[in-house]
């Protein structure tokens, strides 16, 4: 008999709160201790990496897991993927007050500020082979199409649905970016800018990729290589993560979502068979 399918419909608001209580107070609980540490800035040679509060909050939602401390359970943690979305809506609400005030901006904007989204399409193109390469299948499209920050995760979960395994793939790269993105753009900042191969100002707009915790990191490191340009830097990377919002809610709707679809349907045939778990499954099955 297949086990029926648990989909948090609640009859009232006293049933709903019954259940996930505890989620909202992990998550009050969370957010005091992450914002009570703050920043940590770490120095690394000319520039630094930066520890920001989303990085201790989702340390502490790792270790009250059921895998860990056990203070939640598996209903508990189901419960909380279907927030996700909630807490989602004010990032997007905030989108688009974001594109509306800003509109002048965007029509009189120069074409290398224009066009500063489009060089996101480039990540389906490099991240979707590797993808393949070690096994994952249609949670690929949703972890590859972009950095999988709130208004991607947003326009998975609409395309595909929550439950999707594109929805799955786009949640995982959201936590993944939130621990790990920030020390990497902050080291990748600091290798690049050390360099001397690109201007400030273009390192600057760089920085703005959509993702506000990763621009500041960048930016933050970008400032500390080239003091004299530290004002230039912040504005350039502000203006790039202006328009890495407006524009790119556009470029991940029409164009990089329905790229990453394409790569995958194209490649998974192609290079599944050589993916790492196929060759796992493979050896597993001749040792039998």
């Amino acid at each position: 008999m297949s086990r029926k399918k648990e989909t948090y419909t609640y009859g009232s608001l006293k049933e709903r709160f019954a259940l996930e209580w505890r989620i909202y107070a992990l998550a009050y609980v969370f957010i005091l201790i992450a914002d009570n540490i703050g920043q940590i800035k770490i120095p690394v040679g000319k520039g630094m990496f930066i520890l920001f509060p989303i990085f201790y909050a989702i340390i502490l939602g790792v270790l009250s897991g059921p895998q860990v401390l056990k203070i939640v359970d598996n209903r508990h943690v189901k419960a909380a993927s279907k927030l996700v979305v909630v807490g989602i809506c004010p990032f997007i609400a905030k989108l688009g007050i974001t594109a509306g005030a800003n509109i002048d901006t965007i029509l009189s904007s120069g074409p290398a500020l224009l066009l500063h989204g489009f060089g996101n399409l480039l990540g389906p193109v490099l991240a979707v082979p590797v993808a393949v390469l070690l096994g994952m299948k249609r949670e690929a499209v949703g972890a590859c199409h972009s950095i999988n920050r709130e208004y991607h995760m947003a326009l998975i979960n609409n395309i595909y649905g929550p439950d999707s395994a594109e929805a799955r793939g786009s949640l995982s790269i959201y936590i993944v970016g939130g621990m790990v993105g920030t020390i990497y753009f902050g080291l990748m900042a600091s290798l690049i800018g050390m360099t001397g191969w690109f201007h400030p100002q273009a390192l600057g707009l760089a920085s703005g990729v959509g993702a506000g915790i990763m621009m500041a990191s960048a930016s933050a490191s970008l400032c500390t290589i080239y003091p004299d340009w530290a004002e230039t830097i912040s504005t350039m990377a502000s203006a790039g993560e202006t328009m890495a919002g407006i524009t790119g809610i556009y470029i991940t709707m029409f164009l990089a979502i329905p790229l990453c679809d394409k790569l995958y349907t194209f490649l998974e045939p192609r290079l599944g068979k050589f993916a790492w778990n196929a060759k796992r499954e493979q050896k597993e099955g001749e040792n039998k």
